[in-house]
């Protein structure tokens, strides 16, 4: 296979030049309805949701050119059972501790808040899945914790993530720091990543880069599109046009 290095920030990644489609997999880490839409759960806490969707041209650019050179991608959705037999009791009073005083499991125009099976819990229409896609539903923050996502990925193969969505701070941080204390190397992007403030994205970004790169790496979603430019290419297979799901305008 056809290996490389993207251009990142403290060291070119992935730090053994092993960039290719049988090691290297894309994260889209909670680009769901109700962290992303008005009148999800983070809209309704109070929580400006134009730094999420202000990701979704760069994502679907970089889904296209990843699903042409048929990379493993993968996407999360944060959420809980209906019953909230998954939710702690901190986190449903953590998540309540608003002034509107809604949170996890309370209704919302989009069904409850970050509840499996309801509106708001499904990725957002933009970043539609493909029927062969790994979708993988987390009951907290980070990817790893009580999911199969670790055996999915040692099955593939895969010991490199490149790690986009929301939020910068908390759930792509949370999965990035998982994913080092595994062995996995990490690079994050920093114009398809986003948290609640500016000051919050650049404080996360830059705790990647502290020691020579605690938690991985650091890059721009141009030099990971030329990085996936110089694959070979699959074009249109049984899967049909790598486009067919997005809804490009």
């Amino acid at each position: 296979m056809t290996g490389g290095q993207i251009p990142a920030t403290p060291y070119n990644w992935p730090h053994d030049a092993s960039f290719n489609g049988e090691t290297t997999a894309l994260v889209i880490i909670d680009m769901q309805r109700d962290f992303c839409e008005v009148g999800g759960y983070f809209d309704c806490q109070g929580y400006d949701v134009s730094s999420a969707r202000g990701l979704i041209p760069g994502l679907k650019e970089l889904l296209y050119h990843t699903r042409e050179v048929d990379f493993a991608i993968f996407f999360t959705r944060e959420g809980h059972r209906p019953d909230l037999s998954t939710l702690s009791s901190r986190e449903r009073f953590r998540s309540r501790n608003n002034p509107r005083h809604l949170g996890i499991g309370d209704k919302g125009p989009l069904g409850r808040f970050l509840i499996r099976g309801e509106a708001g819990h499904d990725v957002i229409p933009e970043l539609q899945p493909l029927p062969e896609e790994n979708i993988i539903d987390k009951p907290g923050r980070g990817a790893f914790a009580h999911t199969d996502f670790e055996h999915l990925l040692r099955l593939r193969g895969i010991k490199n993530l490149i790690l986009t969505g929301v939020t910068s701070d908390v759930c792509v941080s949370t999965t990035m720091r998982e994913a080092n204390d595994r062995g996995f190397d990490c690079v994050v992007l920093e114009d398809l990543t986003a948290a609640a403030t500016p000051e919050l994205h650049h404080f996360a970004l830059e705790s990647v880069k502290m020691e020579g790169g605690i938690f991985g790496a650091v890059a721009h979603s141009r030099d990971v599109v030329e990085g996936l430019r110089r694959q070979p290419h699959r074009g249109v297979t049984s899967r049909g046009d790598p486009r067919s799901a997005l809804h490009f305008d």
